[in-house]
């Protein structure tokens, strides 16, 4: 193990906050945020902050909570089991066609993304007739939910089978990038969609509710939590990991249409997974640590146990990492989910100009116009500042350029 790289912020009458954030900018409200998580009376003993680390609702993004007794829904937040899926093909950049704005355009078709906002028009980032493949995956699932909506009624018509496979909008993204050996990746970002969303307000709102009833003070209402053994926190956890499951189905089947897209436009025959990653990076699971069985949430985090491969994306026009875990103990075998913005989308679409969005996102086919700058390269930390902040955390199996872009 490399030497120790993390610096530790004391909290008044809390846990310390241990931060791999060397290098790299950290805002003044996110430290703040992480000392009022650091202060509930259950957290197990400290909370870790990724190099990625800013400002969430609820918890901040980049952190990571280990609980004891209790569970905190706005620390996963409303994109429950939101994570990353990569998959190396046995293609090279020279079987690529010359434009590759036909295989964007592939991409796009296959798999809705964006959202259509009004009355009584079909939402263009949901199925209108979810196709046969989506609805037997779906089977997998509607059990489960079943049982959820039957305690919890509210759920029943959150967008579930119309989202699975479908990809969303902000920051998620799905790419073709080549890695140093020339080879051809696709990989993509997502979550549990519109269900999750559903799921993840809704429980929120019932431990605020819960605090109400039982007159707990908080430093903030978004950390309202469930006590072990109520019901609610049974549910939640059932329900939770309900969507997460549904999310890594989500990114299985978008891999899926995308490569049959590419195959639709790339005669050479291709293996389409020779290595292939699907991992969450907002979600909450039972884990051991020092020797007790906890509760960790990776709010914006990986797992990055020793040899667990990872994937940490740089933001578009950038470089992405394909990562191996070094079982850091410290940081509760975590690592950085991405670079981590250091502008809101407000403030990025305000100082972000479209000329500057076309110079840093040149040699990538994406889009180029204003409706992306808030995801613009320049509304991200330097990825390379934010590996090199956890370079005890992970150790780099494959760099990847980004090539093809398609945004919701």
């Amino acid at each position: 193990m490399t030497e120790t790289k993390y610096e530790i912020q004391q909290v008044e009458g809390g846990a310390p906050v241990k931060m791999w954030t060397r290098g790299v900018p950290v805002e003044a409200k996110a430290r703040e945020q992480l000392a009022r998580a650091a202060s509930m009376p259950f957290i197990f003993k400290h909370v870790a902050a990724m190099p990625d680390v800013h400002v969430g609702i609820g918890a901040t993004v980049g952190s990571v909570i280990a609980t004891r007794g209790a569970i905190i829904p706005a620390a996963v937040g409303v994109d429950i089991g939101c994570g990353m899926m990569a998959a190396r093909t046995s293609l090279t950049a020279a079987d690529l066609p010359d434009n590759l704005a036909a295989l964007r355009t592939a991409i796009e078709q296959a798999v809705p993304h964006g959202r259509t906002v009004g009355r009584n028009k079909r939402d263009k980032g949901a199925w209108g007739d979810p196709p046969p493949e989506i609805v037997a995956a779906w089977a997998a699932l509607a059990e489960r939910f079943k049982n959820i909506t039957a305690k919890h009624g509210r759920l029943k018509n959150a967008n579930n089978l119309t989202h699975l496979g479908t990809l969303g909008t902000g920051n998620h993204f799905i790419e073709l990038c080549l890695d140093t050996e020339a080879r051809l990746w696709v990989m993509l970002h997502s979550g549990s969609r519109g269900v999750g969303n559903a799921i993840g307000s809704y429980f929120i709102e019932l431990a605020k509710q819960d605090m109400r009833k039982w007159f707990i003070n908080l430093p903030d209402q978004d950390l309202s939590y469930f006590p072990e053994g109520t019901e609610h926190f049974d549910d939640y956890v059932e329900a939770v990991g309900w969507a997460q499951d549904f999310a890594a189905l989500n990114r299985r089947m978008m891999m899926t249409n995308v490569i049959r897209a590419l195959r639709s436009h790339i005669t050479k025959p291709f293996e389409a997974e020779m290595e292939a990653i699907n991992c969450h990076h907002n979600y909450v699971q039972r884990e051991h640590h020092f020797g007790e069985d906890v509760l960790v949430t990776r709010k914006g985090a990986v797992r990055a146990a020793a040899g667990t491969l990872g994937i940490i994306p740089g933001s578009m026009g950038a470089k992405s990492f394909i990562v191996r875990g070094l079982g850091n103990k410290e940081a509760f075998e975590s690592c950085s989910h991405g670079a981590g913005r250091v502008m809101s989308r407000t403030e990025a679409k305000r100082v972000v100009s479209l000329a500057d969005h076309i110079a840093d996102t040149a040699g990538v086919e994406c889009r180029k116009d204003e409706s992306v700058i808030d995801e613009s390269p320049r509304a991200y930390k330097p990825i390379e500042a934010v590996m090199a902040a956890q370079s005890d955390l992970v150790e780099i199996v494959h760099t990847l350029k980004q090539i093809v872009c398609v945004k919701g």
